[in-house]
This record gives structure tokens, C-alpha cells and sequence, in this order.
């Protein structure tokens, strides 16, 4: 955990401040387009242009098929990446994208990886969660920066946008859910022939995103 929080100290103190991108075209919508808009965004983030974030969050899912469980870990997930979108999008940081997207690839790997060797959902990876939430909310400031603001719009835009976001995580989780879960969760075979090889896998992709992100 002071790995992570040193990483995040770093890409935010080591960053030149940056004002967030203005997208004038939609300063003449009224609130309610510009909601709507924000939220079509932020869900089509996750579904079905998220693939990193989509392996995130089933990696989250796949250690505990509890609903409500997995629900709390995706919105600790989406208070923290919140907080570092905001922080970005009004210019208070400046994610360095060269160090927050094998970050977030070694994310996914590590929350894969700890599926393979825990059994039970403890309180602690609500931290692990919110942690690389952080992260993640640099790699959506990125998405969202390309597209920018509508000024005078900008708390609409943000809230609408991460709103978005989390109903695309509570999709897939209902997706995963309806699935395998809710027909195979209770199987003495659940953890070690679905848990255990899709958790594989997700590692092994996230590992090679690592790889990918950092050296090519």
C-alpha cells in the first residue's frame, strides 16, 4: 500500500498543472442534454471501449459473487477514481499517461492474481480498491480530457460522466452475475474451474498490457 501511495504521490506532485480542455460546441446545450451526454459517455467507457477497466471490475466480481459485496467495491471504485478525474479535469494535476496506463494494466493483474490466492473477500481490499481507483480516474481524465468541458458545465459534465461510468461497472457485474454466479456460484467447483482460469487469464493480459504500455 505505500508502493501505491508513493506512485500516486509522485504522478501528481511531479506534474506541471494543466487547465482542463473547454468543448465549446456544447456550451449552447441545456443542462439536461449536456447530462445526458456525459452519461452516454462515461457508460460507453466501460461498455464497450473499456477493456481494461471491464477486466478490473470482473476481476473484483470473481473473488466474491455476492452482489452487494461487489457492488460496494465498484462504487469505492468510482468515489476514488472521482476524485482524481476532477482533479485533472480542473487542472489541479496533470496524469502522466507514459506512467498511469501500465499502472493501471499492474492493477488488474494484481487484483487478478490475489483471486488465485484468496479464497474470502476481506475488508483491506476495499483500500486495494480505492487505491487503484485513484489510478484509474488519471486513465479516464485522458478519455475525457480529448473531448473537453462545456464551460460553465463542468460539476453537470463530471457527475453525469462518472454516473455513467458506474452504471456500465453495475452492468457488468449484472452480466458476469447472470452469467455464472447466480448458476454456479454455490458449486464446490465454482473457484478452481471458473474463479481460478478466467482470473488466469486476466493476469496473463494484464501482465502482457504491462509490458506493452511500458516498453513499446
Amino acid at each position: 500500500m505505500k508502493t501505491i501511495g508513493i506512485l500516486i504521490f509522485l504522478l501528481v506532485a511531479c506534474s506541471p498543472l494543466k487547465a482542463h480542455t473547454i468543448n465549446y460546441e456544447l456550451a449552447s446545450l441545456p443542462q439536461t442534454d449536456i447530462f445526458w451526454t456525459y452519461l452516454k459517455l462515461g457508460f460507453e467507457h466501460i461498455l464497450p471501449l473499456g477493456l481494461d477497466h471491464i477486466l478490473f471490475i470482473l476481476s473484483v466480481f470473481f473473488l466474491s459473487s455476492n452482489l452487494k459485496n461487489v457492488v460496494i467495491q465498484a462504487t469505492t471504485f468510482t468515489l476514488a477514481h472521482s476524485v482524481t478525474l476532477a482533479l485533472a479535469m480542473y487542472g489541479l494535476i496533470k496524469p502522466v499517461p507514459a506512467v498511469v496506463e501500465p499502472i493501471i494494466a499492474l492493477s488488474i493483474f494484481f487484483v487478478a492474481v490475489e483471486n488465485l490466492l484468496i479464497r474470502r473477500l476481506k475488508p483491506s481490499r476495499l483500500v486495494v480498491i480505492f487505491a487503484f481507483g485513484l489510478i484509474h480516474g488519471m486513465g479516464f481524465a485522458g478519455a475525457l480530457g480529448s473531448l473537453g468541458l462545456p464551460p460553465g458545465s463542468f460539476t453537470n459534465a463530471l457527475v453525469s460522466f462518472n454516473i455513467g461510468v458506474e452504471m456500465g461497472q453495475i452492468a457488468v457485474i449484472l452480466l458476469a452475475y447472470l452469467l455464472a454466479a447466480k448458476w454456479f456460484s454455490d458449486k464446490p467447483w465454482y473457484h478452481k474451474r471458473v474463479v481460478q482460469p478466467v482470473s488466469l487469464l486476466i493476469a496473463l493480459t494484464a501482465l502482457y498490457w504491462t509490458f506493452e504500455r511500458t516498453f513499446v
